[in-house]
């Protein structure tokens, strides 16, 4: 039991440490919506341009693009919930708020995407900035459905570790391949991480809690 409060202590300090970090970088981008940091760190990413890195980090971001992210998301749950996962497949299609949460926040800070000759433009991208959507995404579904491949033993064993796997990659992924583009700044990827790991947990948090009998 004192082991258990102790744990929770530790989420809930971790959580406010997270909370923390997101509410400041929102300020600083807010004063300073165009920093030497986020230049710089650009400029790192991008040094190295080659054909086959512009393909694959096209390729990382696709699945968060529509109409593509909603076709997997729908998708996936749909293949739980014809294993009679209804749960599972119901809190997946929950994912898709992250959308809401994005757009929202987009809107209210207003940042602007950043531009050439700042940065090298590889794809073009329409809404606002900060923070970063396919980051925020990535880390809810696929953050979600790593959960799901550690908690559901039922699966088999070596599409568990395959799944896990390829959703980490996607996760660690994804902050560079959006910087690389020229589609964000650190900052705006930064932000998208700490929110989705924030968003992560209380979608986690609702999963795991036992049901009422």
């Amino acid at each position: 039991m004192q082991l258990d409060k102790r744990k929770k202590h530790i989420i809930q300090y971790v959580l406010g440490f997270i909370t923390l970090g997101f509410i400041l970088l929102t300020v600083f981008v807010c004063f300073f919506p165009s920093s030497f940091i986020d230049r710089e760190f650009s400029a790192e990413v991008q040094e190295h341009q080659y054909p086959f890195l512009d393909t694959s980090m096209k390729a990382i971001s696709l699945l968060g693009y529509m109409p593509y992210a909603p076709i997997m998301v729908l998708g996936t749950a749909l293949i739980f919930l014809i294993f009679k996962y209804k749960k599972e497949a119901l809190f997946l299609v929950l994912t898709l708020i992250s959308g809401l949460i994005s757009s929202a926040i987009k809107l209210l800070i207003n940042r602007p995407r950043p531009s050439e000759p700042l940065v090298r433009i590889i794809v073009k991208t329409q809404q606002q900035s900060f923070p970063s959507g396919h980051v925020l995404f990535y880390v809810i579904f696929f953050g979600f459905l790593t959960l799901l491949m550690y908690k559901i033993k039922t699966i088999p064993k070596y599409l568990r570790i395959l799944v896990s796997t390829i959703s980490l990659l996607l996760i660690f992924s994804i902050p560079f391949s959006r910087i690389y583009l020229g589609a964000h700044w650190f900052t705006d990827v930064t932000a998208g991480f700490l929110l989705g790991l924030i968003c992560l947990y209380i979608l986690s948090f609702l999963y795991l809690r036992p049901s009422s009998p």
